[in-house]
């Protein structure tokens, strides 16, 4: 039986306004509907950009619930439920699963450094338990631990894991992964500067930062080259390349969050340890902003 494809195309990984220390509801709401109308293919929830680390188990259960319900199948909604502590991912997996989560994204376990062996075993315990399609999420910046591609492969062997969110750096080890999984798993770019290098071997789209900006723009980008227009999607790659430097000069979710306040878009606070823009970083975001006409001259 074919797998479940959970979107195509530009999925936004959304950021969690925050206002006096709390989840602002009616600020994800708005966010909400502004990504749907600008084209966002799906939406990832309380994940990496959206300040998943430091949300209480209540308010990341909570987020997930509220998402689902807001959205109300306009979209797919793949919710963050990765952890280092398995135990604790299988609790808000299931969680998500009984708040309508359309599927899950899976970060490898991180600190704790396990082996390959481990990381089969974290996937497989989410996967043989709750019956949601999965994307593992390869991110080996933050989590010091690249998912190798023969665990990607065997992983994708699993009927509930369907995809990998690719947030490595070896393009190498990209194209052995779309090789040794062809037909059996779908491949996002996790990376903004990489989408139409990723499309190239395969890949049907990303799970962005950027989009949170520019939703739009990134959904033409990904159905220009499935569609074969591959000069459009090379342009808007390469329109945006500056800004997606910018938007990763400081730790993620700062400057997005920075850079939705200038367009006008309530992002909320950040929640420690992440702090506001340092002001020279600041502007030169903003002067990138200006020269893209993303906000006023």
């Amino acid at each position: 039986m074919a797998k479940k494809r959970l979107f195509t195309g530009c999925g936004t990984a959304l950021v969690t306004p925050f206002r006096d220390g709390a989840v602002d509801y009616a600020a994800l709401d708005q966010l909400i509907d502004w990504q749907i109308a600008e084209g966002a293919d799906a939406l990832v929830v309380a994940a990496t950009t959206g300040e998943g680390a430091t949300l209480s188990h209540e308010e990341h259960v909570e987020c997930i619930d509220f998402c689902v319900r807001h959205i109300a199948g306009r979209v797919p909604v793949i919710a963050g439920t990765g952890s280092n502590d398995t135990a604790y991912s299988l609790e808000l997996s299931r969680e998500a699963a009984k708040s309508g989560a359309d599927g899950l994204l899976l970060v490898s376990p991180y600190y704790n450094k396990c082996t390959q062996a481990g990381l089969i075993a974290h996937f497989l315990a989410v996967a043989d338990t709750v019956d949601l399609p999965v994307i593992i999420y390869n991110v080996p910046s933050r989590t010091n631990l690249p998912i190798a591609p023969a665990t990607v492969i065997k992983l994708a062997e699993h009927p509930n894991i369907v995809g990998l969110k690719e947030a490595g750096s070896e393009i190498k080890a990209s194209t052995l992964i779309a090789a040794g999984c062809a037909g059996k798993l779908d491949i996002y770019s996790g990376n903004d500067e990489n989408i139409v290098p990723l499309m190239a071997i395969g890949a049907i789209g990303v799970i962005s930062v950027l989009s949170n900006l520019v939703p739009r723009e990134l959904h033409n980008l990904c159905s220009s080259f499935l569609a074969g227009d591959l000069q459009t999607a090379r342009s808007l790659q390469l329109k945006y390349i500056k800004l997606v430097d910018l938007l990763f000069c400081e730790p993620s979710p700062i400057p997005v969050k920075r850079a939705m306040q200038l367009m006008g878009l309530d992002s909320g606070e950040l929640r420690l340890p992440l702090t506001p823009m340092e002001p020279q970083d600041s502007a030169k975001l903003e002067a990138e902003m200006r020269a893209l006409g993303l906000i006023g001259k």
